[in-house]
């Protein structure tokens, strides 16, 4: 796993006063799911991959998460969302949720970037991928679109986030370099139309709350803080609503 420690473990020793407990809370796909860390180790995990029902659950893994905390006499330090891109409903209810427990526990609040995310599990468990690869999270958007960037693997951009309308050009001078993987909610669609023997596909990679705590401990560390009263949530595109299809042809 070349360039994984130094991402994701403390940068000094003493740093380790540092850590906290954090509770994670991730609903920017159909998965809707909450975390909570303590000292770098996640000791409570709630997924839903049956949704979109984040209306439904994120609430209760909420509540059962802070219980759980407080059970063990764990006292709460921050609350970390996922801060998109992704789907708009999923990610105001997160957002909201996270933002409601921030202010009535007087916490710091925590943005984690969800393409970033997304690439979390592949750095910390998959040892077979090259170590020149390039990686590129996707979310699914519509069509033939996704929200995706371009990552090296200590997680600097090597391109930012776009929504991008995917054909077997739109990432060919990266794939020209050398191996880069895709995975993420948004990658399946793409396998058909990139076929570059450089790419690498990944399936099953969903962003989780349980992948967030390297990232939210790092931006706690760096005071990387968001507003707790003014913070929203990274569209990437806006929204737009649509009628219903029976009232179209009224």
């Amino acid at each position: 796993m070349t360039g994984v420690f130094y991402i994701f473990a403390p940068k000094l020793v003493h740093e380790r006063e540092k850590m906290a407990c954090i509770l994670h809370i991730e609903t920017s796909t159909k998965v809707c799911s909450v975390a909570v860390s303590q000292d770098s180790a996640v000791i409570f995990d709630k997924a839903d991959f049956e949704g979109p029902n984040h209306a439904q659950v994120c609430g209760p893994f909420v509540e059962e998460a802070l219980s759980f905390a407080e059970s063990h006499a764990i006292p709460l330090d921050a609350v970390a969302v996922s801060e998109g891109p992704g789907s708009y409903t999923g990610l105001r209810i997160g957002v909201s949720m996270a933002k409601g427990v921030a202010y009535g526990r007087g916490v710091p609040l925590i943005s984690v970037p969800t393409l970033k995310l997304l690439t979390v599990p592949l750095l910390l468990f998959r040892e077979d991928l090259p170590d020149e690869a390039l990686f590129v999270p996707m979310i699914d958007a519509r069509r033939m679109e996704v929200y995706a960037a371009v990552y090296d693997r200590a997680l600097c951009e090597a391109r930012g986030i776009q929504a991008d309308i995917v054909d077997a050009t739109t990432y060919a001078s990266f794939l020209e370099r050398g191996p880069v993987c895709f995975f993420g909610p948004g990658a399946a669609k793409c396998k058909e139309v990139i076929t570059h023997p450089n790419a690498i596909f990944i399936d099953d990679i969903h962003p989780q709350a349980k992948y967030m705590q390297p990232l939210a401990e790092r931006k706690l560390w760096d005071g990387d803080l968001a507003d707790v009263a003014y913070f929203e949530p990274f569209y990437l595109k806006e929204f737009v609503a649509t009628k219903p299809k029976d009232l179209l042809h009224q």
